[in-house]
């Protein structure tokens, strides 16, 4: 008798307790796995919860084959899966390969570690690797790089050869689901194309069962490329089913007119270098403004700040006493001009071969060529182009020395630079389409990545801009203007402080202007700016508000707020008008976040940039091609 009063708060607490066993919802992930670290405490993002009425049971997940992971032994092994179970369902040998980027169905054990669902596997850490990277590349976005973190010890602590702890999304069908029918929950991979509807329709599902088992409602639908909808089953799942599945990857962009013979490069692969080009050719120039915009003081905004002391200038006796050492040292990598032939290439730098500044075009043995003037020590930037072999930053050609100035012969970027292309209110009314502006954006990205990794001892560039980035006749991109540059000087990827802070205004990071800090981050936030710039058509001045200064506060009510897409409507370039799918423009706008975060430990690297853009690159050109958007 004594318990009879409490039995109502009992059964109250079980029920609470029961409560989203009856229910059957899984939240469905969103734009989660694009920020890492950052906004990753949702439940979600780390697993489905433990929500079933039973703790383990049979799942099935998708993977889409990619090279190396082609072939049964190699997909099961990556995703611990029983190899004879994946061959069957996929109707298939166990000695057969997949053709790229086919669906594969992939049966496991799916069970309750503490409070979310999962099925186990391990990886294998390799050189240059993140958690994001193996989350959202390797495994395609059946894991998080928040669910990395989270099951494994000593998460920062991660080098080559280091075994992880992979948890893989799963989930068991709840107690309301299984009284419906439904047998097994599917975690599908979201590619471009997709919606709740086709994918429901694809495996015989009911849409209103599929929008309820995760959490989605009519209004509420959209789901993005890298994330899994779970999916309800009655019965197994079938290769019959996925057989139209196969999503053949868009070719790379064409390459560069002087690169046509290459077939090595493909845009997906990060850090490829494409190409060597025979320092000795002559293929030269830079082609900037060829008329003024009203705004063009934004191109010369190199300021110097007061709170630090300005570093003493070299005597120009000092420079020319270099002057025969660094001619030696050119003629062995360089073609070194007479004066006389510069002025003939220019018709005497006659005023209709301006270009702007100290750049003009001319023609050397029939080629199109850029030559700049420039006075003082240029020692620096050409032992860095002397360096570099990259399609992704502007060669240096020939060079030539004449009355205490320098003259450097580059190659010829057909299209000017990125300035004149991508400001909505440019008075030439040039226009880049969407997936152009991803293009140039992953070439840049690709040649930051070859300075912060590739050479040795590594740089950065410390002025990346608009303006600085020139475009070839196929619109690829190319970093210029290394005068700024600076390189690593000591160990443990520390470069030196400096008491000279020299840049363009809004892309210089916070912890460079206050303290003078120099890291690879620099150039990941100015990269940052830059794509906003490029999303936008705005410049930066422009996208600040009266008074702020931080760009992150102008971003988050787009990817703070429930209706933020409808603000990226209204944040997006008016020329792109609906040639843009927002769905992506999103992916963008979170990683642009990511680069510009005040704390420079929690901005991505750039080889991180590149893999996303790549992957957010390819999605596009297959919307693009989808809703037959003309090409420019």
């Amino acid at each position: 008798m004594q318990l009879f009063p409490f039995t109502p708060i009992i059964m109250f607490t079980l029920l609470i307790h029961n409560f989203s066993l009856i229910l059957g919802q899984q939240p469905y992930i969103g734009l989660g796995t694009v920020a890492c670290p950052r906004r990753g405490n949702k439940n979600s993002i780390r697993g489905y919860t433990c929500n079933g009425s039973n703790h383990t049971c049979q799942a099935y997940l998708t993977f889409r084959s990619q090279p190396i992971y082609n072939s049964v032994s190699t997909i099961s092994t990556l995703l611990g899966s029983d190899p004879s179970e994946l061959a069957k369902i996929n109707s298939i040998s166990l000695n057969d390969t997949f053709e790229t980027n086919k669906l594969v169905l992939v049966p496991v054990n799916c069970s309750c570690a503490g409070e979310y669902y999962q099925t186990n596997t391990s990886y294998v850490f390799q050189n240059s690797e993140t958690y994001f990277l193996i989350a959202n590349n390797t495994f395609e976005g059946l894991t998080t790089c928040q669910a990395l973190e989270n099951q494994n010890r000593n998460p920062a602590n991660i080098y080559p050869g280091r075994k992880l702890l992979v948890p893989l999304r799963c989930a068991c069908p709840t107690k309301n689901q299984t009284d419906k029918g439904i047998k097994y929950l599917l975690s599908y991979l979201v590619n471009w194309g997709d919606s709740v509807s086709l994918i429901s329709q694809k495996f015989g599902v009911n849409y209103m069962t599929t929008l309820e088992a995760n959490s989605l409602t009519l209004t509420e639908n959209t789901i993005y490329p890298f994330t899994t909808l779970l999916v309800p089953l009655h019965d197994k799942p079938s290769s019959s089913q996925i057989a139209s599945s196969t999503r053949h990857t868009p070719p790379p962009s064409p390459p560069s007119s002087e690169n046509r013979s290459n077939k090595t490069w493909v845009y997906v692969v990060v850090g490829v270098l494409v190409g060597a080009i025979a320092l000795t050719s002559v293929l030269c120039a830079v082609i900037f403004f060829t008329r003024y915009r009203k705004n063009k003081n934004k191109d010369d905004s190199v300021v110097v700040s007061k709170r630090f002391e300005a570093t003493e200038k070299k005597p120009q006796g000092k420079v020319n006493e270099k002057l025969s050492e660094i001619i030696s040292g050119i003629a062995q990598s360089f073609k070194v001009y007479n004066f006389e032939e510069l002025q003939r290439a220019t018709d005497d730098f006659s005023p209709s071969c301006w270009i702007k500044g100290s750049v003009y075009r001319g023609v050397i043995n029939g080629d199109l060529a850029a030559i700049k003037r420039i006075e003082g020590d240029v020692s620096k930037e050409i032992e860095i182009l002397n360096k570099i072999n990259h399609s992704n930053i502007i060669r240096l050609s020939g060079v030539s020395f004449h009355e205490g100035r320098w003259y450097l012969v580059y190659e010829y970027a057909a299209n000017g630079d990125l300035s004149e292309w991508i400001y909505f209110n440019n008075v030439d009314g040039k226009f880049l389409s969407w997936t152009q502006r991803l293009q140039i954006a992953l070439d840049v990205a690709t040649g930051l990545d070859y300075l912060h990794s590739f050479t040795s001892p590594p740089h950065i560039h410390k002025d990346i801009k608009s303006s600085n980035i020139l475009l070839d006749g196929d619109f690829r991109g190319k970093v210029a203007n290394l005068s700024l540059s600076r390189c690593l000087e000591g160990g443990d990827d520390q470069f030196p402080a400096t008491r000279h802070i020299v840049g363009t205004r809004g892309y210089m990071a916070p912890e460079y202007l206050e303290n003078g800090l120099v890291s690879t981050k620099l150039d990941v936030y100015a990269f940052g700016v830059l794509m906003l710039e490029m999303v936008t058509g705005k410049e930066v001045e422009a996208i600040l508000t009266e008074g702020e200064t931080n760009l992150s506060l102008v971003l988050s009510a787009i990817i703070g707020e429930e209706s933020g897409q409808e603000r990226l409507k209204e944040f997006v370039d008016p020329s792109l008008t609906e040639n843009c799918p927002l769905e992506l423009a999103i992916f963008v706008i979170e990683m642009i976040d990511n680069c510009i975060m005040r704390d420079p430990a929690g901005r991505p690297s750039v080889h991180e940039i590149v893999q996303s853009l790549s992957r957010i690159l390819n999605s596009s050109l297959s919307w693009e091609r989808s809703m037959n958007v003309p090409r420019n």
